[in-house]
């Protein structure tokens, strides 16, 4: 009577389980199940009396097809070894089906056996793949993965027999913790969930990382994994700048620099700086930057990569033209022979002019500033005329006395230039009345002598 209301669309039992079901040869499976009555039929169902499950291999049809049915609650042998796990009475029908083989892939579907209470639900089936390799984990990511963030990755893996749950395992290139659980499923099923935290780096970036599930089937285990390269965001990288030519280079000629960086998202903006006399300028834009070189081109060069999570600053190049070294050095020769020139000069100037004003402060006129003294000389009587000397008589030499206490001297250049030798002499011209002396030999600079005419 069940198959002839489920012709016309009518459900006498409503059941809920998972849609397909994976499991691993030799191992075990949970179905999870529920079941509901129609309100029309609430009446004949009495949920005190005890209650059979059925599990129906391939068609939802009881009568008429023994060989279809693999499991009833009461029997104590069954073509399938199992239990139902749930209560019956709260409308919980969950199995467990063990030593599963490959030949138990098929669908099923769930009656009830209870007075007066019979009913096959047609409309709802649970597909069950049996196979020898367990399927792999399932990766995923909270989040962005971003340099210094931390960052949890979960990795899943089915646990169709819940009574040996697979054992999840990690492959990082860096330090990590793990969280492991046993998780119920929206659709009822079981599977173990493992997180791992950890803090990624530039360094992380496009690098592997595996989850490993391991399954214990009997005496042994089976193993998937699932792997998954890392997609790490950080500011640019190792940047740095490139000159061509790296050898000085004569002025007029072409110089390309080029800037490179590492950087993910990739960089979108590069800029060009110099420095020069001490004084950073920036001069322009793009991954390149051409020049034809002029003198003022020489200094040091960097670029700046910046992309939407920072910036990265390139070593310095030295851009060197040639012959520009000798020609500062010239210069700064020619400069430095100038000065010493210039030095020179104004010191024989001005000692040239020091000299010169001496010699106009000693150098005073005839009759002003004589030297004054008494002299003592041999003078004739008043009114006599003077005793003229023989013809064949000698020239007596005549000495006077000086008085040094009033004495100023008068300096000639020649004495001037002797006294700035370091040379001292002194000279005197003596005015004597009434006699011719002889002029003495002056050979002696350290004496005085006094001309007399």
């Amino acid at each position: 009577m069940s198959g002839v209301l489920a012709c016309f669309g009518q459900r006498d039992l409503i059941a809920t389980m998972p849609d397909r079901l994976d499991v691993l040869t030799g191992s075990c499976i949970q179905i999870p199940c529920l079941f509901d009555i129609p309100d029309q039929n609430k009446y004949t169902f009495n949920s005190t009396i005890l209650t059979s499950g059925v599990w129906i291999k391939g068609n939802p049809y009881f009568g008429g097809h023994p060989d279809s049915v693999i499991f009833n609650s009461t029997e104590m042998v069954n073509r399938y070894q199992g239990k139902i796990t749930g209560n019956m009475s709260q409308k919980n029908c969950t199995t467990v089906v063990f030593n599963v083989t490959t030949n138990y892939t098929n669908i099923y579907f769930f009656r009830i056996e209870s007075q007066p209470f019979r009913a096959t639900d047609p409309d709802k089936s649970v597909n069950i793949v049996v196979s020898d390799l367990p399927s792999s984990p399932i990766l995923t990511v909270s989040g962005e993965v971003k340099e210094g963030t931390p960052v949890s990755l979960n990795c899943s893996a089915v646990a169709p027999c819940p009574e040996h749950p697979p054992e999840l395992t990690w492959t990082l290139p860096t330090q990590f913790t793990t969280e492991n659980q046993l998780q119920e499923n929206p659709d009822q099923t079981k599977s173990v969930l493992s997180t791992v935290t950890f803090t990624p780096s530039y360094l992380h970036h496009e690098k592997n990382i595996t989850c490993t599930a391991v399954y214990p089937v009997g005496t042994s285990n089976k193993t998937a994994e699932h792997n998954m390269m890392l997609n790490v965001s950080f500011s640019p990288k190792d940047t740095s700048t490139s000159i061509s030519p790296a050898d000085p280079v004569l002025v007029g000629s072409c110089v390309n620099l080029t800037c490179s960086s590492t950087a993910n998202p990739p960089v979108t903006n590069f800029t060009w700086f110099q420095i020069s006399g001490g004084k950073t300028t920036q001069i322009a834009s793009g991954q390149s930057y051409t020049l034809n070189v002029t003198v003022g081109n020489g200094g040091l060069y960097y670029c700046e990569g910046r992309n939407s999570h920072g910036c990265g600053k390139s070593n310095e190049v030295q851009l060197a033209i040639k012959g520009q070294g000798e020609v500062i050095g010239f210069a700064a020769g020619t400069l430095g022979a100038f000065l010493l020139i210039s030095l020179i000069s104004l010191f024989v100037w001005r000692r040239n002019s020091r000299l010169h004003d001496g010699l106009e402060r000693t150098d005073s006129p005839q009759g002003q500033n004589s030297p004054v003294g008494t002299v003592c000389t041999n003078q004739a009587t008043a009114g006599e005329e003077p005793e003229k000397p023989a013809e064949d008589q000698p020239e007596e030499i005549q000495y006077g006395d000086i008085d040094f206490s009033k004495l100023q001297t008068k300096e000639t250049p020649a004495a001037a230039q002797d006294r700035v030798q370091g040379q001292e002499s002194v000279y005197a011209e003596v005015n004597v009345t009434g006699s011719r002396a002889q002029e003495p030999p002056l050979n002696n600079l350290d004496g005085l002598y006094a001309q007399v005419t």
